[in-house]
């Protein structure tokens, strides 16, 4: 399989590799792919404690599954539903309770949420949570971090007393049972991307949590097309092999969905 970055003046004929039989796998391109028959299918991108949109986005796809009459659905979380925003434990309670009423509503890991996870176990000062965001996510919590107050080994150990005792059993139990991908129809949901060059089986969790470059800068189709969050853009990213939804949604206010219905796109977001 080719390895590195394509320019549109280079890219081959990908369909014409493909009944050459170049390819083990079939590649889909964004123009080719189709949803599952008979299932209308959302995704929503990162969260980040924003509990306010997050109900108003999910009050927005109740009204388009009523309009459209869908005989069947499933709602993909593409994970980041912790950290940045003012209300982290509102949304996981939320979720939570999604979860439990409907397996239909489908909870992908983020690479904060797993950072989360990494502070409860093992506290760093020099990790994601305390650097990015996760003085939110303690403050939702009722615990105060101050990064620029974690003077010594006790100052942190002291935060990360209080966090463990004040964050739910039933929270962690959920962020630690979240899924790293799912597929539907010509469709591969991940939390940051994946690894050109490598089948979709086959993708490490870090490059679903943590990939940036590599997937956003290539051209080359892949086995299914991609939708991802991660990587913020002021509107969603259409590209030959990825839709990129994290529109940012802590510091815009712009949370955004993609709905997909058999080979009909289109966009819900809490802004117009």
């Amino acid at each position: 399989m080719f390895h590195g970055t394509l320019h549109h003046s280079d890219a081959p004929d990908w369909s014409r590799q493909r009944i050459f039989g170049l390819w083990k796998t079939p590649l889909v391109t964004l123009s080719e792919a189709r949803g599952p028959e008979g299932i209308r299918i959302y995704a929503i991108g990162d969260i980040h404690g924003c509990r306010p949109l997050l109900d108003k986005l999910l009050q927005k796809i109740e009204e388009d599954i009523a309009r459209s009459k869908a005989g069947d659905w499933r709602i993909i979380f593409l994970g980041d539903y912790v950290d940045r925003g003012p209300d982290t434990r509102g949304v996981v309670d939320r979720l939570i309770t999604l979860q439990a009423a409907d397996p239909r509503y489908i909870l992908l890991a983020g690479n904060h949420d797993v950072e989360f996870l990494a502070f409860l176990d093992q506290p760093s000062i020099d990790g994601v949570f305390v650097n990015s965001g996760g003085n939110a996510t303690a403050r939702s919590y009722g615990v105060k971090l101050n990064r620029s107050k974690l003077k010594t080994q006790a100052d942190l150990e002291q935060v990360h007393r209080k966090l463990v005792a004040a964050v739910p059993a039933a929270h962690v139990h959920f962020l630690k049972g979240l899924q790293y991908a799912v597929s539907f129809g010509d469709y591969f949901f991940c939390h940051a991307g994946v690894r050109p060059g490598t089948s979709l089986e086959r993708q490490s969790p870090d490059d679903l949590l943590w990939m940036r470059g590599p997937f956003l800068d290539s051209l080359m189709p892949l086995e299914k097309v991609v939708v991802h969050g991660h990587t913020i853009s002021a509107k969603p990213e259409e590209r030959i092999n990825r839709i990129g939804i994290d529109t940012g949604a802590y510091r815009t206010g712009r949370l955004t969905g993609l709905v997909i219905d058999s080979d009909h796109k289109a966009f819900l977001s809490t802004k117009p």
